[in-house]
């Protein structure tokens, strides 16, 4: 295993003054798939909303380290070009910007110097069929009218052009059918590379059973309470989520936690 691009330790974080991540500690080196999965209010988007130093959330004690910076205090945007990257479970609509200007402007934002037309044209032509999208998106408005499958594939288009070295997915599966999933699986698969680590969000093991995750976390209650491989996610799937909570303690209000909506 090579050494970890993101390291936390010890990661508190509250909204509006209520406690929500409550000592998060968590390492995720390239080249891996770590899975995060627990109950729905147990602080899994609030802990990808805080790695990409979302406004709303106040980190109020513990360290985010990536390729060994302390990031706690940076701007989203300054992360970004650092070389994060954060799928959203539920990406905006955005009327009058076609997909292919936000998306130019975005691959822009993290390079030194502008990409060419031509250049990005032919990368985006590529991307859009990895991610199993129509050649016409590109001169679509960015998410407007598009259904819920289709919004996450433009999620990962847009993470296939800007090649970060950590890849965020929130819930990215949800949302989706069988065959929805199966697709956006795919495009991930396809991206993997020993540049590249992914932190796989999720509540069900549907999108696991196509990725192939290195490590799988649960988290409850705000914290990572177990580790493990590929069979822990398949112990989640047999027992659920009230067994796990009983293994380690937890009634029902202290596993879950209040979790603000992304904006």
């Amino acid at each position: 295993m090579s050494d970890p691009i993101l390291v936390i330790r010890d990661l508190h974080a509250s909204v509006d003054g209520k406690p929500i991540l409550r000592g998060v500690d968590l390492d995720i080196p390239k080249g891996e798939v770590h899975a995060i999965m627990g109950p729905n209010g147990s602080g899994k988007s609030t802990l990808a909303s805080v790695l990409m130093g979302h406004p709303s959330y106040e980190v109020t004690e513990g360290t985010i380290k990536f390729k060994g910076q302390e990031v706690i205090g940076m701007a989203p945007d300054e992360r970004a070009r650092l070389g994060m990257f954060l799928a959203f479970q539920y990406p905006t609509e955005i009327p009058g910007v076609p997909l292919s200007a936000f998306l130019r402007s975005a691959v822009n934002s993290v390079r030194e110097e502008d990409i060419s037309p031509r250049e990005f044209i032919q990368q985006l032509r590529t991307d859009l069929e990895l991610v199993g999208l129509d050649q016409s998106f590109g001169r679509r408005n960015l998410n407007e009218g598009f259904s819920g499958g289709e919004k996450k594939r433009a999620e990962i288009l847009q993470l296939a052009l800007l090649k970060p070295e950590l890849a965020i997915l929130d819930e990215t599966d949800s949302g989706l059918d069988i065959d929805g999933v199966r697709i956006v699986a795919e495009a991930v698969n396809r991206l993997k590379s020993p540049e590249i680590g992914f932190c796989i969000i999720t509540h069900y093991t549907r999108i696991l059973n196509f990725t192939s995750p290195d490590v799988v976390h649960i988290l409850l209650g705000g914290r990572v309470v177990k580790s493990g491989g590929r069979e822990l996610a398949d112990h989640l799937e047999e027992v659920g989520y009230d067994a796990v909570k009983k293994e380690f303690g937890y009634t029902s209000d202290e596993a879950e936690v209040e979790e603000a909506p992304q904006s």
